[in-house]
């Protein structure tokens, strides 16, 4: 199913590389302002690649890539290769530290209804088309989505442990704690199995839908471009960090709702009264211990309202079948879709799905700590607290067709940005050494 390809990765040159921490970025959409403008003042920072800024911002990306490629300050490796990736990490309140084992390779930018790529949420338009712009401005991918394959036996795994035996180099620590560690898998053997094993495979997307339409787009544009193309071109490949979502250490973290505003003024008894018709609603002393109270627990959240009031809410069963949205059952069955069904529309009148993504009056928030401080001070008018989404949950509703709603998925930790690039430059990807490794069409 799934064509992968290795690529000739571009990197920091090696003295910059000693200090790899001082280069590497966050994805734009887990990092604060203040973070941002501090990576900003640093000139030499991926960040102005990856997230460019001015009137013209992929023009800049384009001409700054130019300078560092002709100074030197990113250089491309000889040789064509998979490369391993490992984040080290801890979570919150825990001694465990996971490993999350992945590797980063090129892969055939594929339309959704090829049924190969499978996207579990929809993505704004006006963000697909600034990603496709900047693609098509500079040819050059600067963070690398990422992609779950699921395999049980766990074949990779042993290629790539003993790669990361010996990395390329490693970040103290990034922006969220993590350790990440960099490898390179040259061995053209080697590299065959891997795509051996993932043409067997559907791959689904975990981050980076935007970036990867924007493939996408550029791909199709492309195409529209040059009829007789052969199809082996660097644009129609996608940079994807792949891991197992077999794997123990790929964790899902939740991403809990913030009400800023409540619709036509409604006051909390009364959000309350609405909220009885369709749930248990079960008074709490300590809106802290919100989390532990409806973990494991199905359609089951926790509702913080300021001054101490904590509920625990609890769907009630029978209600469960007037849930008629269009969707799958496997969507349905999900307590994010419940939330937004019965406590968006039903309670607060945000009617459908579209509405919901549009409506200002709602922002997602994985921090728990802060959902209950913005509340207390006067930030928002309530937090609805929420579980983790499983790995199988993504899976089946992957599988079904359907896509979750919006912000369902929080796969920890995030990957970061300017660890690694790739060019899909005609002339980069035409390499001698890449025909080893074409594929058929």
């Amino acid at each position: 199913m799934a064509e992968i390809q290795p690529l000739r990765g571009w990197r920091y040159n090696a003295t910059l590389s000693q200090n790899i921490d001082d280069y590497v970025s966050p994805l734009f959409d887990v990092v604060s302002a203040r973070q941002r403008e501090a990576l900003y003042r640093n000139p030499l920072n991926s960040i102005h690649l990856s997230v460019p800024r001015g009137e013209d911002a992929a023009g800049a990306a384009q001409l700054r890539l130019s300078e560092w490629q002709q100074a030197g300050v990113l250089r491309q490796d000889e040789l064509p290769g998979i490369y391993a990736y490992y984040q080290y990490f801890r979570l919150p309140g825990s001694t465990r530290e996971y490993c999350r084992k992945g590797f980063m390779c090129h892969i055939r930018a594929y339309d959704w209804a090829e049924d190969v790529v499978l996207r579990h949420e929809n993505t704004l338009p006006a963000a697909v088309n600034d990603r496709a712009e900047l693609l098509a401005r500079t040819e050059f991918q600067t963070s690398a989505t990422h992609g779950l394959y699921r395999d049980d036996d766990f074949e990779l795994e042993r290629y790539l442990d003993e790669a990361i035996l010996t990395p390329l180099y490693q970040t103290e620590e990034d922006y969220q704690g993590a350790r990440d560690v960099l490898a390179v898998i040259q061995d053209a053997a080697v590299i065959k199995r891997f795509q051996q094993v993932l043409a067997a495979r559907q791959v689904i997307l975990a981050d980076g839908h935007h970036r990867y339409e924007g493939s996408l787009a550029y791909r199709q544009a492309s195409q529209a471009a040059e009829p007789a193309a052969t199809g082996q071109e660097g644009w129609n490949f996608h940079l994807m960090y792949l891991t197992n979502s077999a794997a123990d250490d790929l964790r899902i973290l939740p991403t809990h709702r913030l009400l800023l505003e409540l619709p036509d003024g409604l006051r909390n008894e009364e959000l309350l009264a609405r909220l009885e018709t369709y749930f248990l609603v079960m008074p709490k002393e300590d809106p802290y211990d919100l989390p532990e109270l409806i973990a494991g627990k199905p359609w089951a959240f926790g509702l913080y309202l300021g001054e101490g009031q904590a509920y625990k809410l609890r769907l009630r069963p029978e209600v469960h079948a007037q849930l008629d949205w269009d969707t799958t059952p496997e969507v349905k069955a999900l307590d994010l879709t419940v939330l937004h069904f019965f406590v968006l529309e039903k309670v607060l009148g945000i009617i459908g799905p579209n509405a919901q993504r549009q409506w200002p009056g709602v922002a997602y928030v994985r921090n728990f700590p802060e959902c209950l401080q913005r509340v207390e001070h006067g930030e928002a008018r309530a937090a609805f607290i929420t579980s983790e989404v499983t790995m199988d949950e993504v899976e089946r509703v992957c599988h079904s067709g359907a896509v979750m709603p919006p912000k369902s998925t929080f796969f920890y930790p995030k990957t970061i940005g300017g660890f690694l690039f790739s060019s899909i430059r005609a002339d980069e990807t035409q390499h001698p050494f890449m025909r080893e490794f074409s594929v058929p069409l």
